[in-house]
């Protein structure tokens, strides 16, 4: 994998669109979906925030975070439920945890981890705004063995789904740079 892509800021933004309506059509799909458990769904749509965070850096992986939870919010008419706000609370989570990792060396992890830190950040997230603002108390950590389980199960899998959209991004890089 080649690092971050050089492009013009209009056809970075329309790659940021891009990643934004596959993240969106991503979450919609795996909405209809039932869960594996109380808020418990793989996350395919942060595959393409974090797609946004290794080739573009860290604040397209936010434009499409945040876009990708406002937008899907909205479609679902979840828009300020207790779902928005643990999705956002997820979220500022992995965005956090890539923050971080920003200041690792270059190359230091590979999508793979990369995704396993966002999505164990992602439910750290939840958990805590489950716990301050929806449930108020900490029985909710009787679960974290569990849904930490599941975060790293889900960041194993999108952190190879990652892998597998940068090599085809990276196959038709031509597309993206041609004039």
């Amino acid at each position: 994998m080649n690092g971050h892509l050089t492009l013009s800021p209009l056809r970075q933004d329309l790659l940021i669109a891009y990643l934004t309506a596959a993240a969106v059509v991503a979450h919609l799909l795996e909405a209809a979906l039932p869960g594996a458990g109380p808020w418990f769904k793989p996350g395919v749509a942060n595959v393409f925030a974090l797609v946004a965070f290794l080739r573009l850096g860290w604040k397209a992986a936010a434009a499409v975070t945040l876009l990708r939870i406002l937008t899907s919010s909205m479609a679902l008419g979840m828009l300020f439920t207790p779902g928005f706000w643990l999705s956002l609370a997820g979220g500022c989570g992995a965005m956090g945890a890539l923050a971080l990792l920003r200041l690792l060396p270059n190359r230091l992890l590979g999508p793979v981890g990369i995704s396993l830190l966002a999505a164990l950040a992602h439910m750290a997230g939840q958990i805590v705004m489950a716990w301050v603002w929806i449930i108020g108390h900490a029985g909710i950590l009787s679960l974290l063995p569990w849904f930490l389980a599941g975060s790293w199960f889900s960041g194993i899998v999108n952190g190879v789904l990652t892998f597998l959209v940068l090599e085809q991004l990276d196959r038709h890089r031509d597309l993206l740079t041609a004039p």
